[in-house]
């Protein structure tokens, strides 16, 4: 090979080699494109919250969770996860369910609170955005205990959306409440308290490795039933619901978990 055509060559191959770093596959796409739809769920959700749309708004955030459910669920379909893929996925949380649903109570009711009630909406921002962090660091982190696998360490992100907007699920069909449920002491606690519980180690119900009995699942079934019945006639009053019964299984997961730590420490005792 003569010097003149040596360079000739060596920018075919570079540019050959290029070419292939350029071709992604669509699979490799899909699982982005899902979160990028929750993310375009929650920037709806400010701008039905600043307008005061309130139906749409809480619409949209529980469209965003949808999302967020279904983006791991397809990267695992497709062998398509990826770290940009993870970053990406904490991004669209921290909006859809950090950002959204701050500005939308504060729109709602914190606004009446002068200066606190912006307050209240950055610290829910703030906690949520280091909820992020940590569950992405510990992901990273091998010495986690095996009994932790059943189990979030706090509230997770969507979840915390939805006990921030609760007051607003409950309201929409029981107006007459609202002396309570739009009270502005009211909502900057539950606010306050959420945030705590996302930044905190509490240990929190997952449902990604739990079994059930088979003499449970048709008892389940019928609750299952029971939830979509109730979904299709009043569904905003049965997420709010849904949500305080959740809230309410947060002692009783802490109690199981101390169990199962108890057990696992005197499994390796012994």
């Amino acid at each position: 090979m003569t010097k003149r055509t040596m360079p000739i060559a060596h920018h075919m191959i570079k540019r050959k080699a290029i070419g292939k770093l350029k071709e992604v596959p669509f699979r490799k796409m899909a699982p982005n494109i899902v979160t990028l739809m929750a993310l375009c769920a929650g920037v709806t959700t400010i701008r039905y919250a600043i307008i005061g749309n309130w139906m749409y708004a809480i619409g949209c955030i529980f469209l965003a969770s949808i999302f967020d459910g279904l983006d791991g669920r397809v990267a695992r379909k497709l062998k398509a996860s990826s770290k940009f893929g993870a970053e990406l996925d904490s991004l669209s949380d921290f909006v859809s369910f950090g950002v959204a649903p701050a500005i939308l109570m504060y729109q709602w009711s914190l606004n009446t609170l002068p200066h606190w009630g912006w307050i209240f909406s950055l610290m829910f921002a703030a906690a949520m955005s280091m909820r992020l962090a940590r569950f992405n660091t510990m992901l990273e982190d091998a010495n986690v205990p095996e009994y932790w696998s059943h189990y979030f360490v706090g509230v997770p992100a969507p979840m915390a959306a939805a006990m921030a907007v609760m007051p607003i699920l409950i309201w929409f069909d029981n107006e007459e409440l609202e002396y309570i449920l739009r009270n502005r002491f009211f909502c900057s606690g539950l606010m306050l308290t959420v945030a705590f519980l996302m930044v905190s180690r509490i240990p929190t119900l997952s449902l990604k490795k739990t079994k059930i009995s088979a003499e449970w699942f048709l008892p389940l079934m019928v609750l299952f039933v029971l939830l979509i019945s109730c979904l299709l006639t009043k569904p905003w009053l049965t997420m709010g619901l849904f949500t305080l019964c959740y809230v309410c299984t947060i002692p009783l997961t802490i109690v199981r978990f101390l169990r199962d730590k108890k057990a696992a420490e005197s499994e390796d005792k012994a």
